[in-house]
Order: C-alpha cells, then sequence, then structure tokens
C-alpha cells in the first residue's frame, strides 16, 4: 500500500534510486567504513526528512531508494550525503585520508531515476480520458512535435 506524504498545501508520493560511486572506484567501503558510510547516510536522511526504502552500501559504490518530500531536490539532498559523509569518514578513517589526498572521496556526479506507482501510459491514458469528456471544462492540451 501506498502511502502518501501530507502536508497542509500538498499530498505527494516522490520516490527515487540514487546511486554514486567511491573517487576512482576504490573499494573501501568495507568493514568499520562501510558500516559507518551507512549510519552516516541514514543520519542525514532522518535529518532531511528522507525516508530510505532500501539501501546498499557496496565496496565501491552506494545504492539508495528513497522517499522525500517536494521541498526538497534531490541535488541539494545528494550533495549533502556525499559531502557530510565524505568529510566525516575521512576524519575518523586516516588511511582514506591519505588514499584520498585532495579531500574528495565520491567521484563527480550521480545517477538518479525516478521510482513510483505510476507509468508514463497512465498519465497518458488518464490525459486523454479528461480530453475525450464531452461537456468538460478542462483545458487539456497538447504539445505538438
Amino acid at each position: 500500500m501506498v502511502e502518501y506524504r501530507k502536508s497542509s498545501h500538498s499530498v505527494s508520493n516522490l520516490t527515487c534510486h540514487l546511486v554514486w560511486v567511491t573517487k576512482y572506484r576504490y573499494k573501501v567501503l568495507t568493514g568499520d567504513v562501510q558500516k559507518r558510510c551507512r549510519d552516516i547516510l541514514v543520519h542525514v536522511c532522518n535529518s532531511e526528512d528522507v525516508h530510505i526504502l532500501k539501501g546498499a552500501v557496496s565496496k565501491d559504490h552506494v545504492h539508495m531508494h528513497i522517499e522525500y518530500p517536494p521541498s526538497l531536490s534531490v541535488s541539494d539532498l545528494v550533495k549533502r550525503l556525499k559531502g557530510r559523509s565524505s568529510r566525516l569518514l575521512q576524519e575518523e578513517f586516516p588511511i582514506l585520508r591519505k588514499q584520498y589526498w585532495g579531500r574528495h572521496f565520491w567521484a563527480i556526479g550521480y545517477g538518479v531515476w525516478s521510482t513510483g506507482v505510476i507509468t508514463d501510459a497512465m498519465v497518458q491514458e488518464y490525459l486523454n480520458h479528461h480530453q475525450d469528456k464531452p461537456n468538460s471544462s478542462d483545458d487539456t492540451w497538447v504539445l505538438e512535435e
């Protein structure tokens, strides 16, 4: 059952799949570093009111399936997740500071894919249904390609 996030002016269910990798794809996310990385990511998500639906910290990359509020942009969230985890992991594990001498723990960029319960076909069907209604006051429109 899908649970919607409700506020005084909106109802939403925004979910996405995030992926980012360590710089040079070094396999450093093992043991205590992996556990601490997971804890930091959970802490950041909790502080930003982001729900982790599923996540995995692999040896050289992170996968997260999240649900987030409409007031938060995905790029700001990723900046916070990568920035805080990079800084704290390098402070707490000196070996990482030597390996990542430029203070950049994560590679530049990330991947994000929207997920959810509504497909493109469902949206098209909904719009077509409303467009065909007789005596409808809806002003539906189609962009010409």
